[in-house]
């Protein structure tokens, strides 16, 4: 365990499943968060994660201007570019793996950022409830007929 922007959080292994590919915090297939800049840990579009991973960024967040506002107050400059780290620096609309406690910070400071739940690794479940995450969610069916079948479920206002 492990404080990281005042949160306590379960630094063990995070990786994916022994026998498959990493999970999203719906439990289906990681979708990959983003390319343009490209995003992930490991630079591969993903929310991917591992040992080496200590912030476990596995938050795919579509950045807003409050967001990024808040980060640098906080102390979490995701503005400016820093080359050395591959970072290009963000701006409003961009989509990018975030650390899990920086997010909840954000979501605790009334600053939360909308996700991509397909896309969010299910490791960030080890620091931020599944409710939050989905409060935030704007993922988007792939095909019509997705929407046409969650609407037969009728629990839409």
């Amino acid at each position: 365990m492990a404080v990281l922007a005042g949160v306590m959080v379960d630094t063990g292994a995070m990786t994916a499943p022994l026998h498959g590919e990493p999970l999203n915090v719906l439990g289906g297939p990681l979708e990959e968060c983003g390319r343009d800049p490209l995003t992930g840990f490991y630079r591969d579009g993903c929310c991917s994660t591992g040992p080496d991973d200590l912030g476990s960024h596995t938050v795919c967040a579509v950045v807003s201007a409050e967001f990024l506002a808040h980060q640098q107050e906080v102390g979490n400059d995701l503005v400016t570019p820093r080359p050395e780290y591959r970072f290009p620096g963000l701006k409003p609309g961009d989509r990018w793996c975030v650390c899990a406690s920086r997010w909840l910070q954000a979501y605790r400071d009334g600053a939360g950022t909308p996700v991509v739940l397909a896309s969010t690794n299910e490791a960030a479940l080890r620091i931020v409830p599944l409710q939050a995450l989905r409060e935030h969610a704007v993922d988007v069916p792939s095909t019509p007929a997705d929407l046409a079948d969650e609407d037969q479920g009728g629990a839409h206002p």
